[in-house]
């Protein structure tokens, strides 16, 4: 069992010893196996609710967040699918995928995303009205940003628009609107976003040439780590503003250098021109996310 140095989609898991042989495409279709999307879309909504939150943020909150990044991620990635399914055939890491692969036809594919789209409306309305309206307005991204790849080169800059709307809808669903402390940890989180998508990007950097996919690993080229760590850089300084606005305590600020280290040592043994190391960086990236969650946790609770 595990992966390959060169796909990211594991065999004999836990899908494969476990669930009938019919659901299991669908279950890849969400990406359940690799849940590392689920939490890098979840994270910025725990972040923004505990920065919102006067002491420790509602458990329900956090609960309805994590079913709805669930649910919201796989939508997500099943729309991708549908629409990159004769590019991923061309790319040794996604040629697996069920589309590509043949497991599931397109018409249930679809079939599919509409019941996780409104299973996730479902969710969606446990929440305020501004908070919903927030998050149907998501879905312009989530349904567009598969198509980016295809016209710019800064796809995920698309992608952090998408993966951080979190950071909006948690400080909605505490206060019913938006304030500046939410549109600075949304700005940071893109920052974030740039940084370890275009280290994921490394790894099909040479199968996107050949097909004329377009990313900033291919954008950047010998320049991504500088750049990258630019984006790190960035995305600390708007975290530090983000707790400045909010009045958050001392002890955020002090959670968050290990936090920066641990971009540091990501960033320091990154090798770009391995893909086992450019999944494994970009892996990390949940683990910083939590320990950025675990300051926000820290500086409103003392």
């Amino acid at each position: 069992m595990g992966v390959t140095p060169h796909t990211d989609i594991p065999c004999g898991d836990w899908i494969d010893r476990f669930l009938p042989a019919q659901l299991r495409p669908y279950a890849r279709l969400m990406r359940l196996d690799r849940p590392i999307g689920t939490w890098l879309l979840l994270l910025p909504c725990w972040w923004s609710v505990t920065l919102a939150s006067e002491g420790f943020p509602s458990i329900t909150y956090l609960i309805l967040f994590a079913f709805g990044a669930v649910l919201l991620r796989g939508a997500g990635c099943a729309i991708n699918d549908i629409y990159d399914r004769r590019l991923d055939a061309a790319v040794e890491r996604t040629r697996s995928r069920p589309l590509p692969k043949g497991d599931i036809t397109i018409w249930l594919a679809g079939g599919f995303v509409v019941f996780l789209l409104l299973a996730g409306l479902a969710v969606l309305l446990q929440f305020n009205n501004f908070t919903v309206w927030l998050g149907v307005a998501s879905l312009a991204l989530v349904f567009t940003y598969p198509l980016a790849k295809r016209v710019t080169w800064w796809p995920q800059l698309v992608l952090g628009f998408t993966f951080n709307w979190g950071a909006l809808m948690g400080w909605a669903a505490v206060h019913g609107e938006l304030a500046a402390p939410a549109i600075i940890l949304y700005v940071a989180g893109i920052f974030w976003t740039l940084g370890y998508d275009t280290i994921y990007a490394h790894q099909d950097k040479q199968d996107d040439a050949a097909i004329g996919i377009k990313s900033l690993a291919l954008k950047l080229g010998n320049r991504s780590r500088p750049m990258i760590a630019l984006f790190y850089v960035l995305f600390f300084f708007l975290l530090t503003m983000a707790g400045l606005a909010a009045k958050i305590g001392t002890a955020y600020y002090l959670i968050l250098f290990l936090a920066e280290l641990h971009a540091a040592w990501l960033l320091i043994t990154w090798q770009p021109d391995e893909p086992a190391s450019s999944l494994q960086k970009f892996r990390a990236n949940r683990d910083l996310g939590l320990i950025v969650f675990l300051a926000l946790l820290t500086g409103r609770f003392l």
